[in-house]
């Protein structure tokens, strides 16, 4: 017993530890990463040709409609300013899902099967190539990497914790694990579905609206 007592409390100061290094490193490293993605992307743009005249038909409403030098413009600067705030760690909940919004505008336009009807078909898609089935893994793999960035933010090397230390915010932050943390998480979610997946996105919010109107007729 006191050796398992030992174990146990040798296991817990580990993974304590491992926590506090979690609120620094992890995102910090997030943030180099897409950062310097984001920066290359719109660096590209910035320095090529606006090809979004081919693909206008393919993006998602209101998209379609948008005046595509408007629509490139946006793109280029947003993935810029975006990469250069991720690597800051300032605004990064706002930057991380619009870029992550973004993302999803992408995915519909360019990296999404044109045709598909059942699972295989997206399988298929689900791929790093010139194939042509879709090849939506690479931006499926930046979406991953962007919500830890929106849920729990920049970390502790950022310049919004130094934002909150100087405001005098207590971190962490409470968390509240209620009805309205569930409805705030499925609009997250739901919104960037409205590009790719209309049907699923509409299902989301529909929930998160759900949920809301539960929060505030249970009280809690």
């Amino acid at each position: 017993m006191i050796a398992a007592a030992r174990l146990v409390t040798a296991w817990d100061a580990l993974t304590t530890r491992l926590q506090a290094a979690a609120e620094v490193i992890p995102p910090a490293v997030l943030r180099l990463i897409m950062g310097w993605e984001f920066w290359e992307s719109g660096r590209e743009k910035l320095q090529g040709e606006n090809w979004f005249a081919d693909i206008q038909q393919k993006f998602p409403w209101p998209f379609d409609i948008v005046p595509v030098d408007l629509s490139w413009g946006i793109a280029t600067w947003f993935e810029l300013i975006g990469g250069v705030m991720l690597w800051l760690g300032l605004g990064t909940r706002f930057f991380a899902f619009s870029l992550m919004f973004l993302t999803f505008v992408a995915t519909a336009a360019v990296h999404w099967p044109s045709m598909w009807t059942m699972w295989s078909d997206l399988l298929a898609g689900y791929s790093i190539s010139n194939s042509g089935h879709g090849n939506f893994k690479l931006p499926l793999l930046f979406v991953v990497m962007l919500l830890p960035l929106i849920f729990s933010g920049a970390g502790k090397l950022s310049l919004d914790h130094l934002v909150s230390r100087i405001a005098g915010a207590a971190y962490p932050v409470p968390a509240h694990a209620d009805l309205w943390s569930a409805a705030l998480a499925t609009a997250v979610l739901g919104l960037p579905f409205l590009m790719l997946i209309p049907a699923l996105g509409i299902i989301l919010l529909a929930l998160a609206a759900g949920l809301g109107l539960a929060t505030r007729w249970l009280g809690r």
